[in-house]
């Protein structure tokens, strides 16, 4: 039998509305013509390492003075806004090659790399597949005709880096889910403690080979004084496919929904507006994100593709159990770089 957990309020101070960060200049870092050209020398430096991303870490992308904003923007990552959008990188000048490097050496500033899917991938793809949004294998970074519902991926850190528009949508949008968590406490405590107990996930077809299609973790957690949160509605309900799933309780139904409606209802998000060579960095933990549906040109070769990073923070010394990096799991067997070309 699953212990009870008495909800209480956590963090108070990574709260945040919409109001508090209307502003883009609280949450934008916009990167200098000094740290272009150290970000030039890492990306120079490391490629003369290893042409293999798997074989470069932190030691080989050295950054004597943007290392420590990147750690300043770390602990405001961790303790503070939860989340950070850096600008200013030459994309009109780097390659591709280029500005995954320069993403993957900042990444490695940021956090040790887990993998994100059954391939292995610790640098993915994100960019249409062309995988219908009904199709239950289909993840949401593969699909890109209709929105996302406010997530959180399965890391401590998930980063974005936009290497091309499409042709419009695409916008991206963050949550306060702190805020909400304690919102919930506070007006629904019984909804709370529900999410507090364990819900069913959907594998999305990648469960280790004889495995059940679907695992049990809550949406919240706690350990300490910190929160912890794995929330994908569309996976714990699509979890009632399986039929040895366990069945969702009324009171997790309306809990979800009620996450969900409170995230899209506009006072404890924002949205903003990729361009070409930003990069995101979210606390997975504190912060939801989702995306508005988008439409590509591929004659035309404008094709919405990012990449995306899973990061381990070196400044969570302590995690539960279900929040510890995937690397002794099937995810780590084969680990890979992706190298997609959307434009195909």
């Amino acid at each position: 039998m699953t212990p009870h957990i008495e909800p209480r309020i956590l963090e108070p101070a990574c709260e945040w509305k919409a109001k508090d960060v209307a502003d883009p200049g609280v949450w934008t870092e916009r990167v200098s013509a000094a740290e272009v050209a150290e970000l030039e020398a890492a990306v120079a430096h490391a490629a003369s390492c290893s042409d293999n991303f798997l074989k470069i870490g932190k030691a080989d992308f050295p950054l004597p003075t943007l290392g420590d904003r990147l750690k300043a923007i770390e602990r405001e990552l961790i303790d503070g806004r939860g989340f950070v959008l850096i600008r200013g990188l030459p994309r009109a000048r780097w390659t591709n090659d280029q500005m995954s490097l320069a993403y993957w050496g900042i990444g490695m500033h940021l956090g040790k790399p887990w993998p994100q899917n059954a391939k292995g991938h610790l640098l993915g793809d994100v960019t249409d597949h062309g995988k219908a949004p009904g199709d239950p294998t289909s993840r949401g970074n593969e699909i890109g005709l209709v929105g996302l519902d406010f997530h959180c991926d399965g890391s401590d850190l998930v980063g974005l880096m936009c290497l091309q528009t499409g042709v419009s949508g695409g916008l991206s949008a963050v949550a306060n889910s702190v805020a909400l968590h304690n919102r919930l406490v506070r007006e629904r405590p019984d909804l709370a403690a529900e999410l507090y107990k364990p819900q069913p996930f959907d594998y999305r077809g990648e469960q280790a080979p004889g495995k059940p299609g679907w695992y049990l973790m809550p949406v919240f957690s706690r350990l300490g004084d910190r929160l912890f949160i794995r929330l994908i509605r569309p996976y714990i309900l699509a979890s009632q496919r399986h039929a040895d799933a366990p069945r969702l309780t009324e009171a997790a139904i309306e809990a979800l929904a009620w996450m969900q409606d409170m995230a899209e209802g506009g006072d404890y998000s924002v949205l903003m507006d990729f361009q070409p060579g930003d990069m995101q960095f979210i606390n997975n933990f504190h912060v939801l994100h989702g995306r508005s549906a988008y439409e590509d040109d591929r004659a035309a070769g404008k094709v919405r593709h990012l990449k995306r990073l899973w990061l381990e923070t070196e400044m969570l010394t302590e995690r539960p159990q279900q929040f510890i990096n995937r690397m002794g799991t099937h995810w780590a067997k084969d680990l890979t770089i992706s190298r997609m070309d959307a434009a195909q």
